[in-house]
């Protein structure tokens, strides 16, 4: 078909890539055909970087053909499925023999055998990835479209080629799968096969936690709104299983005319106002399950309504089991862990007075993430009462001010004692030990406090003024 030839213009790395194949293709006498993502991304308009290919025949024996004709020396093989990967600079070539798949009723794992083309697509998880254009010459650039893919391109629909319930239950994955293109792409998913997502979502319990957090990541990922996706999940199911601690989140509570306000709802909000500032991973990951303790903290006080008090604390302990539940990276664990605990710290400061020392704390401890901090407590504040809104904003930024004001004065983010520890030993004739700790951690709490300025004269008088005084203490 004409219009696949023009998204595949001959100065393209792709195009020439497959070109390449092509050639091989004909020379092997070898039925060869572009499958999948590249497809539907090209006709979608965005950019491809990996290559998937299905031969009618050996795809390893085709891979390794790939692979001399790019003079590489070695391939990945996988021969219990036909596949083979062939990397070649930052393009992954896929190469995988035609096959049908059966599945048991206890894993996801198929047994596979060599089939036809349209047995190959009618395996994929949905039509608009069960698209198949030849690489040889007498129909090259010919589109096989036997699920009517095409259209639900156009349409802006994720359906199934086969039986929703048949196609989730062999991988069960592939409904996560659905609910992530939907996010990406901005499509519907199909009622039929929606409805089959509810129908066999106990099946996700034979997927390994490391493919469900994969498709989370992406997810998390998605450029705008990354709700939609949590919103999907929950109203089919899946997110209780996946994420119990989010579902929770869901629902208001009304007691002698008070109500709270939906936490689950506020924390996608808080979620789609990070992803506007930000793609980074772990602020994105922090904004999702920043009050996660709020349903076992939730009190009602009489007169004044509902509170959260100590969310803050239990909700950074619960952060660790999760990110171990989820495997999740100890970069990424830390990082939340902090961040949950500190989401309160610049309002409070702004109730309590926005002193210096107050402001020297919270740089401190938040440290490096003192900028993420900012823009995840900015993005927490989603009242639709624009009076409200603008009190917070207002009182937000008067932190804010004395944060940079702060930094710019003491240099606080790299914030430690001016005397070195080898200074202190010979101040106060000690040998190596924990008393040098104390007696540094005392120095940088007369800092944080007001009482000395943050500089290496000031501190050094401190410590000969104070010295009887503080060892006193060890």
């Amino acid at each position: 078909m004409a219009f696949l030839e023009l998204l595949f213009p001959p100065d393209d790395p792709i195009t020439k890539i497959l070109l390449r194949i092509a050639k091989i293709a004909d020379r092997d006498k070898v039925r060869t055909y572009l499958v999948g993502g590249a497809i539907r991304d090209r006709i979608l308009g965005h950019k491809t970087k990996d290559i998937d290919i299905t031969v009618v025949g050996n795809g390893i024996e085709f891979a390794k053909s790939i692979a001399h004709s790019l003079r590489l020396k070695r391939i990945l093989e996988y021969p219990r499925f036909g596949t083979a990967m062939v990397p070649y600079h930052d393009i992954i070539i896929e190469v995988a023999s035609a096959r049908s798949e059966q599945y048991l009723d206890n894993s996801r794992k198929p047994s596979v055998s060599q089939g036809s083309l349209y047995e190959d697509l009618a395996r994929r998880d949905f039509t608009i990835n069960a698209l198949a254009m030849s690489l040889n010459e007498n129909s090259m650039y010919e589109l096989s479209d036997h699920f009517q893919g095409l259209h639900d391109l156009d349409a802006g629909i994720i359906r199934t080629p086969l039986d929703p319930v048949t196609t989730f239950s062999e991988d069960p994955l592939r409904m996560l799968r659905a609910i992530r293109f939907s996010s990406q792409l901005g499509f519907t998913i199909e009622d039929e096969t929606f409805r089959a997502i509810n129908k066999v979502k106990d099946r996700m319990a034979i997927i390994s936690q490391e493919r469900i957090t994969e498709e989370l990541t992406k997810i998390l990922k998605v450029p705008r709104k990354p709700s939609r996706a949590f919103l999907l999940m929950k109203k089919c199911g899946l997110l209780d299983i996946i994420l119990p601690e989010i579902a929770n989140l869901d629902g208001v509570d009304q007691k002698n005319g008070y109500h709270h306000k939906d936490v689950f709802h506020h924390t996608l909000q808080v979620l789609d106002n990070i992803a506007e500032k930000t793609d980074k991973f772990e602020l994105r990951f922090t904004a999702l399950i920043h009050d996660i303790a709020k349903p076992q903290t939730k009190y009602y006080v009489e007169g004044k309504g509902w509170t959260f008090h100590g969310h803050e604390e239990l909700g950074a302990r619960m952060v660790k089991p999760l990110c171990r539940r989820l495997k999740l990276s100890n970069k990424v664990m830390e990082y939340a862990e902090k961040m949950t605990r500190l989401h309160l710290r610049p309002i409070a400061i702004a109730d309590e007075g926005v002193t210096d020392s107050a402001v020297r704390r919270l740089c401190v401890d938040a440290g490096e993430e003192i900028d993420d901090l900012i823009t995840l407590c900015r993005a927490d504040i989603t009242s639709k009462n624009p009076r409200k809104v603008a009190e917070y904003t207002a009182n937000f930024n008067r932190v804010v001010d004395k944060i940079i004001e702060v930094e710019e004065k003491d240099r606080m983010r790299a914030f430690q004692s001016p005397v070195r520890g080898d200074e202190i030993m010979k101040l106060c004739n000690l040998e190596p030990g924990p008393a040098v700790g104390h007696i540094k951690t005392a120095i940088e709490e007369a800092i944080l406090s007001g009482e000395i300025e943050n500089t290496y004269e000031t501190a050094k008088t401190y410590l000969e003024s104070h010295k009887d005084q503080l060892l006193s203490k060890i």
